[in-house]
């Protein structure tokens, strides 16, 4: 049998609700702006009120807005760490409070390798995915008593909607940077999580796992 899995989604939720373990395990899909308090609150209390305490957290909500810093406004800049950022604290500090007090818990924050290697363009991007790990890396050590992992998975060149406004040129560029030769399947990234949540990674925190095809590698 599955997990019994709650998805956020920000505008419209999507066309398929099918969780691990097949058309018998349907997901709940719950609207959550990340960057507003009384949305994450009131997500949390449906999804606790529908399948019980969060027992795992996976942060992956984000956004870009590529520009050069010189040409990047205030409004670019905030956006993105509000959402990638500051959305992140909102839910693990949402989520953390019952983890202590049941004594378990796995919260796994999803970075990039942007955060390692750079990105023309992205320094909103890269400040928010770098910061990330910094926190993860704090909060391991402030709940690691209390038999909770926080730990981070930064994936490279994925197939996603966030690259789907790139040109065809510029996603060859990426791809000839990935020694695999290639970009993941979402399927890959969700296996680096699955290991991470599961009873295999309960003496791993505080750790970063690259999913990039040996991108960033000695990073």
């Amino acid at each position: 049998m599955g997990d019994l899995v709650a998805i956020t989604y920000k505008t419209a939720p999507p066309e398929q609700l099918e969780g691990p373990g097949g058309s018998d395990s349907p997901l709940l899909a719950v609207r959550c702006d990340v960057r507003v308090p009384e949305e994450v609150q009131r997500a949390f209390t449906q999804v606790e009120e529908a399948l019980g305490p969060v027992g795992v957290l996976v942060a992956n909500a984000g956004v870009v807005h590529d520009s050069l810093l010189l040409r990047m406004d205030e409004g670019a800049w905030a956006e993105v760490i509000d959402t990638d950022l500051s959305g992140v604290y909102r839910v693990v500090r949402r989520a953390i409070g019952p983890m202590v007090r049941a004594r378990r818990g796995r919260i796994v924050l999803i970075s990039s390798v942007v955060a390692f290697l750079g990105s023309p363009g992205q320094v909103n991007y890269g400040a928010a995915k770098a910061g990330m790990v910094g926190m993860a890396r704090s909060l391991a050590r402030e709940v690691g008593s209390r038999n909770i992992t926080v730990n981070v998975v930064a994936p490279g060149v994925v197939r996603t909607d966030m690259i789907s406004g790139l040109t065809d040129k510029r996603v060859e560029q990426m791809i000839s940077a990935v020694p695999l030769g290639r970009s993941a399947n979402v399927e890959e990234i969700a296996g680096a999580v699955a290991f991470l949540a599961s009873d295999d990674a309960t003496y791993i925190t505080g750790a970063v796992l690259p999913v990039d095809g040996g991108m960033a590698m000695g990073f």
